[in-house]
Parts: structure tokens; sequence; C-alpha cells
């Protein structure tokens, strides 16, 4: 594959923004496949805040079943300790050498990416695409990329998604307090958070 996207993320629960995000990602930096990626202990959360890997999992291989340019890695959820990008990018980088790698994250992740471990050599190592919602903190990511070494914000672009007003926390929300989630996420996602009676 002469380009692959590595669509990190929580998906705690996967839903159509997510999907939408590297759907577009996919068309317009031309990638050949999408390889969604389950964090599996994200050191910026604790255990008790999100689901299992296991069924993080499991939603994200039903939400991406349809789609030919879409797969799934198992890789965080596998790995001991603490889920990093940078170890990630690091394995992606070994089994796919000859690839432009992508990474596609949400454009809030993307405000702390200084905070990340070894992000000089992450940053070095594959394209980030910041998804974002049009208009929702645009202002905070340019200002950001502005506080950037140079070598970092060439490798940094910005992709707004509108379907990105969907957000796992307020799907998690709806589901505590009784209200609809059907039609923002695909439904066999839907049918398996109510058969496991997830987030109440």
């Amino acid at each position: 594959m002469k380009s692959l996207g590595i669509m990190g993320g929580t998906f705690d629960p996967i839903h159509y923004g997510h999907l939408v995000a590297a759907e577009g990602a996919r068309h317009q930096f031309n990638l050949d496949k999408v390889i969604f990626v389950p964090s599996g202990r994200p050191p910026h959360k604790t255990e008790n805040k999100i689901s299992d890997p296991s069924q993080r999992l499991a939603m994200t291989n039903l939400a991406i079943a349809s789609n030919n340019y879409f797969d799934i890695s198992a890789i965080e959820v596998e790995r001991p300790g603490l889920s990093y990008t940078i170890d990630t990018v690091l394995s992606f980088r070994s089994m796919y050498r000859s690839s432009k790698l992508y990474f596609i994250t949400g454009g809030d992740a993307v405000l702390e990416i200084l905070t990340w471990k070894d992000v000089g050599r992450l940053i070095s190592l594959c394209t980030f695409i910041a998804a974002t919602r049009p208009g929702y903190h645009l202002e905070h990511l340019e200002q950001a990329f502005l506080e950037l070494p140079a070598a970092y914000r060439k490798n940094i672009h910005i992709m707004e998604v509108p379907a990105l007003a969907i957000s796992s926390t307020d799907i998690r929300e709806r589901i505590r307090t009784g209200r609809p989630i059907k039609y923002l996420l695909p439904e066999s996602v839907e049918q398996y958070v109510n058969k496991h009676n997830l987030y109440k």
C-alpha cells in the first residue's frame, strides 16, 4: 500500500462521526486503507471511565464491516501496559515499511500533542489528520499550531467533518438518561450496546 490511515480512538462507543471522518480522510488523502485501532489502556483516561477493550473492539468491528477500505487492529488491546501512539505507529512502520502513514484523530487530541510521549519522533514518522467539526475549536487549533515548531506544523492537517457533532460522550449520556441514540451510530453497534447493557 502506498498510503495507510491509522484511525486511533477510544471508540466508546464508535459512531457515525468516526466513520465519516475515516472515509473523508481516505478520500481527501487518497488512502489505500484505513485501519481502526481501538485504544487498549489510554494513559489520559482511567480504567473505570471506559468500557472493556474487548467490547470496544467488538463494536468497532461491527461498525466497519460493510466498508472494504476499512480494517481493524487489536494491536493496542493486546499490548500490555499503557497505550502510547508512538508505540503503535512504530509497529505499523515496521509492518508497512514503504507506505506513507497518516494518523487520524480528533482535533481536541491534537491540541494536546505536545504532551504526548516522544512527540518529536512521532511527528517525523507519520502525518497527522486532525478531524474536527466545522467551527468547533478551530481558532484553538490554529492558535495551537502557531505555537508548534515549524517541523510539526507541516505534518498536521485539519479536516472538518460535519458528522463530528456526534460524540461518544453524548451517546453515553443519552443512554444513561433514557434518550434515543438511533441514527447516531450503526444499528449493529446500537444492538450490541443494548445486548450488553452498556453505559447504564
